[in-house]
């Protein structure tokens, strides 16, 4: 059986892109990162991409009418390259359910916060602002709700006193380097089954803490 033909949308700096390209690097991974996209030109992360060899391509949604166009042009490129998964790493484009249906179960995304809390965007402001003791980051199979799925993994991050929106988003990014390429080899292994949009890991039997995390263990 071969490695799992992945590509990752990128709208950014493609920190968690480095971190798949990292892990993939190890020929024992059971997937490989086939193709990079990104929405924006000039996005960091197709330099990344580059440097490790890995074939780029640039759909900008400015040059199409609207979100179906574009979105018809994402996927034609995905089955041309004979793209078997995807992951979202920094990808800022809602998709419609005209997108995500076909792809059903072989999409997932990467957020910075522990869903379902703080979906969407400013997570980090939001969590300091709510006063919660913990935040973190999930990795999730993507369902065209906004940042709605079953999750795969997820990593608690303590708030500390004197964090600031940026300190403590950092501090996720370091977790989610850790988490998206665990969730990734997880579903490439075929070790994930979703029973009632809950995904249920082989193998994996929680001793009991509660912030219990089966990528950091």
């Amino acid at each position: 059986m071969g490695r799992l033909r992945t590509a990752v949308l990128i709208s950014g700096r493609g920190s968690n892109l480095q971190a798949l390209i990292d892990a993939a690097r190890d020929p024992t991974y059971p997937a490989e990162i086939a193709l990079v996209v990104s929405n924006v030109p000039g996005a960091f992360g197709l330099e990344r991409a580059r440097q490790a060899s890995i074939a780029t391509k640039i759909v900008d949604h400015k040059n199409f009418p609207d979100r179906e166009s574009f979105e018809r042009a994402l996927d034609g490129l995905l089955r041309e390259h004979k793209i078997e998964f995807v992951c979202l790493a920094g990808f800022m484009r809602l998709l419609t359910p005209a997108f995500v249906t076909p792809w059903l179960d072989r999409l997932i995304n990467i957020h910075p916060s522990l869903l379902p809390a703080f979906k969407g965007l400013h997570t980090h402001e939001r969590a300091l602002a709510a006063g919660v003791r913990f935040t973190g980051c999930t990795v999730h199979f993507v369902r065209p709700a906004t940042d709605d799925g079953p999750i795969i993994l997820q990593a608690a991050v303590a708030i500390r006193p004197d964090d600031t929106p940026d300190s403590l988003a950092a501090r996720v990014l370091e977790a989610e380097h850790q988490i998206f390429p665990a969730a990734l080899a997880l579903v490439a292994e075929g070790k994930t089954r979703i029973e009632k949009e809950i995904v249920r890991i082989e193998g994996h039997n929680p001793p009991g803490p509660i912030l219990f995390n089966p990528a950091l263990n």
